[in-house]
């Protein structure tokens, strides 16, 4: 390896060195400032309510009742599933996966719950679409399998409920429906 001249270290740790102080300004110089005071038209806009959305979200605890519901149902038919819950958005609010249920099952469950929330259906239902529009499958997170229920109120879709691991999709589908019709009570 060549050896660097005494010129060209002592530049090298020159350089080092300021782009480390400068480094430690910065953080210390913008962790050491004030908050910024929100703008003027963001609390206007905030009062009126015009560029605001309100939407609705199962709690951890109602997810959590929905998706023990469906073990239970899958259970008394000696089924072994996993299941999921995810909100609106898609994000999972709590994933069960039963005693001996399959490895696979606690991935595929999520991507049926997605699936049903996505387009406020049951995946078998969605499953028959397929047929006409085959490139519905390739949309990333996706899962167009029987076992995914939507969960609504007043018929916009809130959560979605996805089950998978029962030797048929409509097994699976009618432990998500258990699943859903928990809620209710």
């Amino acid at each position: 390896m060549k050896k660097l001249s005494l010129r060209a270290r002592v530049l090298t740790g020159t350089v080092a060195v300021a782009a480390l102080g400068a480094g430690t300004f910065g953080a210390v110089s913008a962790s050491a400032s004030a908050p910024a005071a929100a703008p003027a038209a963001a609390v206007k806009a905030d009062t009126d309510n015009r560029n605001l959305q309100q939407s609705t979200h199962l709690t951890v605890a109602a997810a959590t009742k929905a998706a023990q519901a469906t073990l239970d149902a899958a259970k008394k038919e000696n089924q072994r599933v996993s299941v999921a819950v995810v909100d609106r958005n898609g994000n999972t609010i709590v994933t069960l996966r039963g005693d001996g249920a399959g490895p696979q099952s606690p991935e595929s469950a999520v991507k049926k719950a997605y699936t049903a929330v996505s387009w406020n259906a049951p995946t078998s239902e969605l499953a028959k679409r397929l047929e006409q529009a085959p490139n519905l499958k390739d949309i990333p997170g996706t899962l167009f399998l029987a076992g995914g229920a939507p969960v609504q109120v007043k018929g916009a879709p809130v959560a979605g409920i996805g089950v998978a691991g029962a030797p048929s999709g409509d097994l699976d589908e009618k432990f998500a429906q258990a699943g859903v019709a928990s809620l209710a009570r």
